[in-house]
């Protein structure tokens, strides 16, 4: 059950109003995702796993036999909203296969970089740099994530349709605490403003957290 937190229905609702009146045909071609009218279904992909988008009247189901047991799309509502902000003011264009850290994306901006330390590099570093076994089984369990030779341990998996990100982590020892780097595929900056990138890397985190066995 949704604990009431204004902060957060305020931006879904604005957006669930918009989503109402978009024109879902154009929204497909702009994503290159898939659309059914017959159903009135968009088709679309988080963290390698399927889901299909309700239209106009919003909502999100899983497709695959196998959910998780915690999904993030179905119970937070930020995650909900980012979604929704994708559907509406999204702009696929394919990555150069090029990967950028927060502060060069183009969008970037100082405003959300204490956000972006604390939501997302810190709860990354802290959740994960001492069970770097308990990560990487957990990254495993991501569908299309594969293995890149960065740090002490990394990995690279989609977020959503054509949009990656690599989580790497570098072990701590006597000496050095361990840390963290999270990296965003270079069309980031087309598809996303900079808020979205810190609510891009919270949601794959819990995400990560939920597939913890």
């Amino acid at each position: 059950m949704e604990v009431e937190n204004h902060k957060e229905e305020v931006p879904f609702e604005y957006y669930l109003e918009k989503y109402q009146s978009l024109d879902p045909v154009e929204t497909a071609e702009r994503l290159d995702i898939l659309y059914d009218a017959s159903a009135q279904k968009f088709q679309l992909r988080f963290m390698g796993f399927s889901y299909e988008v309700n239209y106009p009247e919003f909502s999100i189901q899983p497709t695959e036999i196998e959910v998780l047991s915690k999904d993030v799309l179905l119970d937070s509502l930020s995650a909900k909203t980012f979604i929704l902000r994708y559907l509406l003011e999204g702009q696929y264009v394919q990555g150069s296969g090029k990967f950028m850290t927060f502060r060069e994306v183009p969008t970037y901006g100082e405003l959300y970089n204490q956000q972006f330390t604390g939501r997302c590099i810190k709860r990354l570093t802290f959740g994960f740099g001492f069970k770097l076994n308990v990560f990487s089984e957990a990254m495993e369990r991501i569908p299309g994530v594969k293995k890149v030779f960065m740090g002490d341990i990394a990995y690279e998996f989609e977020l959503v349709n054509g949009y990656f990100m690599q989580f790497i982590f570098w072990e701590g020892d006597e000496e050095f605490p361990p840390s963290a780097q999270i990296l965003y595929s270079d069309n980031f900056q087309f598809g996303f403003h900079a808020e979205d990138l810190v609510v891009a890397g919270d949601l794959s985190i819990t995400t990560v957290k939920n597939l913890c066995g």
